[in-house]
């Protein structure tokens, strides 16, 4: 799996030795926004809340349900959410992932058929003003990442200047075999349900 997937490159999710991917993470990083004090005298440092969101559908593309912070896992367990993350690394980069989507194939119902992953600025913060906000996709866990496959540099994406929301991509069967979609695209929504929305018309 040593794939570092650019924006619109879909593969499939079969590994160097034949096996089938099982676990997927998405694993969004960011900081605090520093905010200069009056006449440039001092700074202060503004908490930023980013969403990361999964959206499950049927074969016929209908919504079944939305993971997110209000709703920390999939009905039968196998999308599962971190937890939200209201501030984001207020002391500088730590290294590690704010906030994780995991998600087991293996465990999936047999009726979904696309898996959807999307970002949101809950606050309204513009992607193009929070320091070193990133997204990476890969197989592993929580704790252990094995191999990053998809990477997004929200921070230093000209594109993502000016957004609140973006699709990160999708995961999608096709012949009983799940393959991914990178979109890497922002949105001009504001909210979650926009946002999900926008998906289910325009990326599924």
């Amino acid at each position: 799996m040593a794939i570092n997937l650019q924006k619109g490159q879909r593969i499939s999710l079969e590994k160097s030795n034949g096996s089938k991917l099982q676990n997927v993470c998405v694993g969004i990083n960011w900081g605090a926004i520093e905010k200069k004090g009056l006449f440039g005298f001092g700074s202060s440092k503004e908490a930023v809340d980013l969403d990361g969101s999964c959206a499950l559908y049927n074969e016929n593309k209908q919504l079944l349900e939305v993971v997110y912070f209000g709703n920390l896992k999939s009905k039968n367990g196998s999308v599962k959410h971190s937890g939200d993350d209201l501030t984001g690394d207020m002391g500088g980069d730590d290294g590690l992932d704010n906030e994780i989507i995991t998600l087991d194939f293996s465990q999936l119902d047999a009726n979904v058929n696309y898996v959807a992953f999307v970002l949101n600025s809950f606050r309204g913060h513009d992607f193009g003003t929070i320091p070193f906000a990133s997204i990476r996709i890969y197989e592993g866990t929580t704790k252990r990442v094995n191999e990053v496959f998809a990477k997004f540099d929200i921070a230093n994406g000209a594109n993502f200047a000016g957004h609140v929301s973006m699709v990160m991509g999708v995961f999608y069967k096709k012949n009983d075999e799940w393959k991914f979609n990178a979109i890497g695209e922002p949105t001009k929504d504001k909210k979650l349900e926009d946002t999900v929305k926008t998906v289910t018309q325009n990326y599924l």
